[in-house]
């Protein structure tokens, strides 16, 4: 049997993978709570595949095999199916996330945590199968069996701190969560393996770990740390989930003043009026004012009793009187 070393740069390699784990982990969750919002769903949910499923789980996984070394055998990897691990993780962190997105309930996060945990052991399985070498692998049944039930555990626990609790903070939690179920993941799927030579092994064809991994590993870090400013780690706006209430009176001055001018030019348009009528009253009265004082004069040089004015305005002669002057 041949010697195994997960570890050939020290700490240096896990602690950088787990770094970049938490780092997607935490990018693509924001995402995904922006998805929730209804705003740009599509565009977000996308966002946070490639954070969760290509920073957050393949770059981790390829980071954490820098250190990964077999004494005395030859490691190579095939390219295609190296780039075919990061499009089965993207796509299958894609379907747990759609799932978690579009509303809450235990199913839906089951569901979810199911599918993202699921993709994180499909791409290091498909991303060990990229590997190539000159010995003879073998993995532990029991130990690849728990390496899957800790990846859908820890990532339905890091899904349930999105949907239940809000806030940057809660983000943060869950994306370290998420980081140790990556790595946990990882590392005890590594630890299932054996390996040792074989009678007709051959010498494996392919890229170095460095001349592939570097290039690639850089570019989706560089375009991680990018999203991840623009997305600012701002805080989501939870109010853009409910609909907006009706303004108060209190919360609406401006609208409480517009109100205010209209009954008052309304109260002023009605005394304007009232004016009006009052004035055309008193110039009628005007009007006829020297017809009746000329009446009255009449009236009492005849001895008669002063008349009564009709309701039509003109003077009423009194009955059997003398109407004298005309």
């Amino acid at each position: 049997m041949l010697e195994i070393h997960h570890f050939s740069y020290g700490w240096v390699t896990p602690v950088l993978a787990y770094i970049m784990s938490v780092t997607g982990s935490l990018l693509g969750l924001r995402c995904t709570a922006r998805a929730r919002t209804g705003d740009g769903r599509a565009g977000w949910l996308i966002a946070a595949s490639i954070a969760i499923g290509g920073t957050g789980i393949w770059v981790m996984h390829f980071v954490a095999m820098l250190g990964f070394t077999i004494h005395g055998a030859t490691i190579r990897y095939n390219i295609p199916i190296t780039l075919l691990s990061a499009a089965i993780a993207v796509v299958a962190v894609w379907s747990g996330l759609s799932i978690v997105a579009r509303g809450k309930g235990f199913g839906r996060l089951l569901a979810g945590g199911t599918v993202t945990g699921l993709a994180v052991g499909a791409m290091h399985y498909s991303g060990m199968y990229a590997m190539k070498t000159d010995a003879v692998i073998d993995y532990n049944a029991g130990l690849v069996t728990l390496s899957m039930v800790i990846a859908v555990v820890a990532a339905t626990v890091a899904l349930w701190f999105t949907l239940v609790i809000t806030g940057i903070w809660a983000t943060v939690a869950a994306a370290l969560i998420m980081g140790v179920a990556v790595c946990g993941m990882h590392y005890t799927g590594m630890a299932s393996m054996s390996a040792h030579m074989s009678d007709h092994a051959t010498t494996p064809s392919g890229a170095s770990a460095m001349g592939l991994l570097a290039p690639f590993m850089v570019t989706v870090s560089v375009v991680t740390l990018v999203l991840l400013i623009h997305v600012g780690l701002t805080e989501v706006d939870e109010r853009a989930m409910l609909p907006e209430p009706a303004l108060s009176p209190a919360a609406a001055p401006e609208a409480r003043s517009t109100r205010s001018d209209r009954t008052a030019a309304q109260q002023n348009s009605t005394a304007v009026r009232f004016a009006a009528g009052a004035g055309s009253s008193s110039l009628a009265a005007l009007h006829d004012r020297p017809g009746q004082l000329q009446h009255n004069l009449d009236a009492l040089r005849g001895n008669q009793s002063l008349p009564q004015r009709n309701p039509n305005g003109g003077p009423v002669l009194p009955t059997g009187g003398r109407h004298s002057g005309y």
